[in-house]
């Protein structure tokens, strides 16, 4: 039976974790010594480190889903839309940086439901209005712009010019092109 004390203890791993994991490779038992926990409790929390890295996507994707609907993208322009969604991914992104290091994903029904479909709308959306390319799918789009984001977060652009100017330097670069503009 899980207790309330091993949800919290739980967590308090999660995000040490996520922290350490984000600044270098840490081996369990760094992860462990951070978190104010022995190994024992760790490996029973988490038994391997994939299975870590499988809960922390899980917390990613949460973190992630509940910010893309608190940026309410339905109800803004198309170009704000992109934007906010921009710094949504380079803010998480940022936090959870191993997961696209080590390239983990979360599961793929769950992240289609609570993210792909929220994008893929955005994105549909632009194009119906004339905003974006009608000779791409909605997609093909999507995909190039998590790319461009995950190419950005690689480079670590987001740490040098800050989330605000990252987003509106990736929005720009999306939607206008790597072209010099007049």
């Amino acid at each position: 039976m899980t207790t309330p004390s091993d949800l919290k203890t739980g967590g308090a791993i999660l995000e040490t974790a996520a922290h350490l994991l984000a600044e270098h490779d840490a081996s369990m038992a760094q992860i462990a010594a951070a978190a104010g926990v022995g190994r024992a409790t760790l490996y029973r929390h988490y038994p391997t480190r994939e299975q870590l890295l499988a809960a922390i996507a899980v917390q990613a994707l949460d973190e992630m889903a509940t910010r893309i609907a608190d940026a309410n993208l339905e109800r803004t322009s198309v170009e704000e839309g992109i934007e906010r969604l921009a710094r949504v991914l380079l803010t998480v992104a940022d936090r959870y940086v191993v997961l696209v290091r080590e390239r983990v994903k979360p599961d793929e029904s769950d992240a289609e439901e609570r993210l792909g479909k929220p994008l893929r709308a955005l994105f549909e959306r632009g194009i119906r209005e004339g905003v974006l390319r009608a000779d791409l799918t909605a997609e093909t789009q999507v995909q190039l712009f998590g790319n461009t984001v995950a190419s950005a977060i690689h480079a670590g652009l987001q740490r040098e010019l800050g989330v605000e100017q990252t987003a509106a330097v990736l929005t720009s670069f999306f939607l206008d092109g790597a072209r010099a503009q007049p």
